[in-house]
């Protein structure tokens, strides 16, 4: 992938494999933050990324949980989902800024309702309505 890539998604198998695309350039230790409304594909995206990573079990959307963890070829994975968060206090009482240090890849869906908590991402991914698919805009940082 370019630092910087903007493309046209058509439907949900092609999210998956923009997500199994973007795994393959990973190094190990991102914060990525998944930025688009609600229904625009960010978890189809996480899913994609996070089997292709080696993980072959279900990948559901932590809107409740908050967090889902997984593992899979060597490789640790957060997945956030802020959507419910109303004040970022409330990332102090599930750990964080522990699972921010440690050496995973931080996938972040809704990263602007923890504003003041979280470092800059190196990755973000912008996800917008583009009848009938999705556009996806790609960002490298760092």
């Amino acid at each position: 992938m370019k630092q910087r890539d903007r493309r046209y998604i058509a439907n949900e198998i092609a999210m998956l494999d923009y997500g199994r695309e973007l795994a393959g350039h990973l190094k190990g230790n991102e914060l990525i933050f998944l930025v688009g409304e609600i229904g625009m594909g960010k978890t189809t995206l996480a899913r994609g990324l996070i089997g292709a990573l080696g993980y072959s079990g279900r990948v559901k959307s932590p809107t409740y949980t908050l967090v889902e963890t997984y593992a899979g070829d060597g490789l640790a994975l957060y997945h956030f989902d802020f959507y419910r968060i109303e004040n970022p206090d409330e990332l102090d009482f599930i750990g964080f800024e522990e699972m921010l240090e440690e050496q995973a890849i931080k996938l972040v869906e809704w990263p602007e309702r923890a504003s003041g908590k979280l470092p800059s991402a190196d990755i973000i991914i912008s996800i917008s309505e583009s009848q009938p698919g999705r556009t996806v805009e790609y960002a490298e940082l760092n």
